[in-house]
């Protein structure tokens, strides 16, 4: 009975995570290129409202996801032209795209509020997700589970095992180095800018046709802005991006059973929802505070540089820079 309990729990996670780790790979990808994408949580809002309500109104859950898929680029291209063209500030043009595009979710989604709706059908592998343990957690799912491991291994094959990814990391990184090597940098920007904010989209629709069904005021509750914590948290690496995002999974899946238990019957309820996204936080300040770096300094000055990459990266040089091209 314990191991049922323990495998539903860890297929949960896996599956309520999927819009997390989409968005944070998108959000990674965008930013390897240079270009912060600030808007993630209005974005992730409007394209979850698009997508129920595309699907909503066509019957078509595919048609849902090419829409929110087609608003996070549009997005994401207004950052792209403010930032690359324009040369305006990134993080304010997107702070206030985020908090429009999270009233205008609002505003637009009000009649579908509480309606129900279609959501993406279960697509179990087959032979694979009868495997005993393995098979249920993570081959007894739908379409938009399996994708967002997939893009976990995509991204990092792409960004460290490609001669496109080798230029993606640096444009990211030296953009001058990569344009004196002829990489039209801005460009290049452009489509990364695009992919991630597409990427962005299908984690909305993710979330509102596949976790929480349906659409409501403040549906996505902030998940934009822990994608955004969870690209730093795994130092803009896909694989510490996808292990951030499992971590928040399973702290919303401990606030469920906690909140199930008699013992914490009188504990108010918005406590569980709230806590993940405090220790989220907190596990960010703890990584990156002083006392790391103290603990750090008591150990060889290799293996203290190796363990500090693995917890903490370091961000893309060129990361919220314009580069000009002459």
């Amino acid at each position: 009975m314990e191991t049922n309990f323990l495998i539903q729990t860890l297929a949960t996670i896996v599956a309520a995570s999927a819009p997390v780790i989409i968005a944070a790979i998108g959000e990674t990808i965008s930013e390897k290129s240079g270009v912060i994408n600030l808007s993630l949580d209005g974005s992730i809002a409007l394209s979850a409202m698009t997508g129920f309500a595309v699907a909503f109104t066509t019957g078509s859950t595919a048609l849902g996801i090419i829409a929110a898929m087609v608003i996070g680029a549009l997005i994401a291209l207004i950052i792209a032209f403010a930032s690359i063209t324009l040369r305006q500030e990134q993080v304010a043009v997107g702070f206030v795209l985020a908090m429009l595009c999270t009233d205008l979710a609002d505003f637009l989604g009000n009649p579908f509020v509480r309606k129900p709706g279609p959501s993406i059908p279960p697509a179990p592998i087959p032979y694979l997700s009868a495997i005993p343990i393995l098979g249920p957690i993570l081959f007894d799912h739908n379409l938009i589970v399996y994708l967002s491991i997939l893009s976990v291994i995509a991204a990092w094959w792409w960004i460290y095992r490609t001669q496109p990814g080798l230029k993606l990391q640096g444009i990211g990184e030296r953009p001058e180095s990569a344009f004196a090597r002829g990489v039209n940098v801005n460009r290049m920007r452009y489509i990364y800018t695009v992919v991630g904010g597409a990427l962005v989209g299908l984690a909305g629709a993710a979330y509102s046709l596949n976790v929480k069904l349906g659409w409501s005021h403040r549906h996505t509750f902030g998940i934009g802005w822990i994608a955004l914590a969870i690209v730093i948290f795994g130092g803009w690496n896909p694989w510490r991006v996808a292990a951030g995002s499992y971590f928040f999974g399973l702290l919303k899946a401990l606030g469920s059973i906690l909140q199930r238990d008699p013992a914490f019957s009188q504990v108010p309820t918005q406590i569980f929802s709230s806590a993940p996204f405090a220790l989220m936080i907190f596990a960010l300040l703890l990584i990156s505070s002083e006392g790391v770096d103290r603990l750090l300094a008591f150990l060889p000055p290799r293996l203290a540089r190796r363990i500090d990459r693995t917890i903490r990266g370091r961000s893309p040089g060129g990361l919220g820079k314009p580069f000009v091209q002459e």
